[in-house]
């Protein structure tokens, strides 16, 4: 079918037979980036410890405070890619252009009142941390490191269209290329010329700088053909409101066990920036699996496939839990000699790491399988039912827990975790509910109408 000459008919899926290999194709790229940034946030981490303990809890403060200041336009910008990849599976490439320029120009105007909210905010990280030295070190990271949000969430309209159209090898060039250029200045600005804390937040721009010129380069194409349609913006705004909304939510959630726990004492502070940045490995190829679910979900759903949805879940389920295991078996076997080897000599931090890293181990799995059904539905345009369960699984969970079992109860990092697990099982046990018994399809159905709607 074609209306004024512009193919509407559903584009031929050729994954279709074999949906697990479709979902590795795109997810190991996407692997490869993630484990690309969680290396750059390692790396700078590891840069930062080398000169202080209250230098590395502040950088770590900052860090969750800054990156919850773009999180909401991340989550949002993940409604490009759903719509981009509904748009490919229905023959509407004709689209493109308008989702594209509309993702761009919403990551514009969310990056500069990010950037504006950095600069507000970093002054009152003094008293946010139970060190007034590391809470010093937190605001100055913050005020240079939010001077990059634009860029942050530009990158990220850019990454969400190039996944959303089966490309994931470009990201994670791009991706690499910032994380090589970050790690080298780390070496130079933190202990070649001592700029400390201030070095750090630097290099982080430049990478952030390299990563989104890589990126745009071979999108050159699509930028210079890119158009500005109000609809478009609507309907990027529209699907991305509730992503947005339930990420910046868990980050709360998240920011408000990250800063209990650095009120609790500097030992906790630190070891629970180091776990977290060490299992962030074992969640890695789960969240690269959800995003790639996502993709192949909304060309099956763009395409009226709906069929498919069930195996692409299953697939991407099996290959994410089956990862996360094996992680699992790791942990717990090598778990206290990688925090020893970690903390430098510091026995209390290796005490709180280890027992951190063993809580950890109760939500690994759980983990893979919260992320990748959250994946499934948002390909499905079905982001309501996620954020409602998100939101409330992570706020009546970890903070009130973090409080009654870490502070009150005396437990420390250990309680506050204990709620996080709490809140990743409870989450998946609903998400995977929803998707076994196709709640999702009536959104599927409507995203379709609305793609139909849009024929010129």
């Amino acid at each position: 079918m074609s209306v004024l000459g512009v193919s509407t008919s559903s584009a031929p899926l050729t994954w279709s037979e074999h949906p697990g290999r479709a979902l590795l194709r795109l997810a190991w790229p996407i692997t490869v980036s993630m484990v690309s940034f969680s290396t750059m946030t390692l790396a700078s981490t590891a840069f930062v410890a080398q000169v202080g303990a209250d230098e590395l809890a502040g950088v770590g403060l900052a860090g969750v405070i800054g990156f919850a200041l773009v999180c909401f336009g991340i989550g949002l910008l993940r409604g490009a890619k759903t719509l981009v990849s509904q748009a490919v599976g229905a023959g509407r490439r004709d689209r493109l252009p308008e989702l594209i320029g509309a993702a761009l120009g919403i990551a514009v105007v969310l990056g500069v009142a990010a950037l504006a909210a950095g600069q507000l905010v970093a002054p009152l990280l003094v008293k946010l941390s139970a060190s007034p030295r590391a809470g010093h070190f937190a605001a100055q990271y913050l005020a240079i490191r939010s001077l990059g949000a634009p860029l942050v969430l530009v990158y990220a309209a850019l990454r969400e269209a190039s996944y959303g159209v089966g490309n994931s090898t470009a990201p994670m060039r791009a991706s690499l290329a910032g994380n090589a250029v970050n790690i080298a200045l780390d070496a130079t600005l933190i202990l070649g010329l001592h700029w400390g804390v201030q070095g750090a937040a630097v290099a982080t721009i430049c990478g952030n700088v390299t990563e989104l010129a890589m990126l745009a380069w071979p999108m050159r194409t699509q930028l210079r053909a890119l158009a500005w349609s109000r609809r478009a913006v609507r309907d990027v705004w529209s699907q991305g409101v509730p992503n947005g909304i339930q990420f910046i939510m868990e980050v709360g959630s998240f920011l408000i066990l990250t800063v209990l726990v650095a009120r609790m004492s500097a030992v906790d502070g630190a070891a629970h920036q180091m776990v977290l940045h060490l299992i962030n490995v074992s969640f890695l190829p789960a969240h690269a699996l959800a995003e790639a679910a996502a993709v192949l979900v909304g060309q099956a759903v763009g395409a009226n496939r709906d069929h498919l949805v069930p195996r692409v879940a299953r697939r991407a389920l099996a290959l994410g839990a089956g990862y996360s295991s094996v992680c699992l078996v790791g942990y717990a076997v090598l778990g206290s000699m990688i925090a020893r080897a970690m903390s430098a000599g510091d026995h209390a931090l290796a005490v709180r790491a280890t027992m951190l890293l063993h809580v950890s181990l109760a939500f690994l799995v759980a983990d893979a399988a919260n992320v990748i059904a959250r994946g499934v539905l948002r390909g499905a345009s079905d982001v309501r039912y996620a954020a409602v369960v998100g939101i409330a699984t992570s706020w009546l969970t970890t903070p009130p827990l973090t409080l009654l079992l870490g502070m009150h109860w005396g437990l420390g990092a250990v309680g506050g975790w204990i709620g996080l697990a709490i809140e990743i099982v409870v989450g998946a046990a609903l998400f995977w509910l929803r998707v076994a018994r196709s709640g999702w399809q009536p959104a599927a159905a409507a995203a379709r109408r609305s793609m139909a709607g849009t024929a010129v």
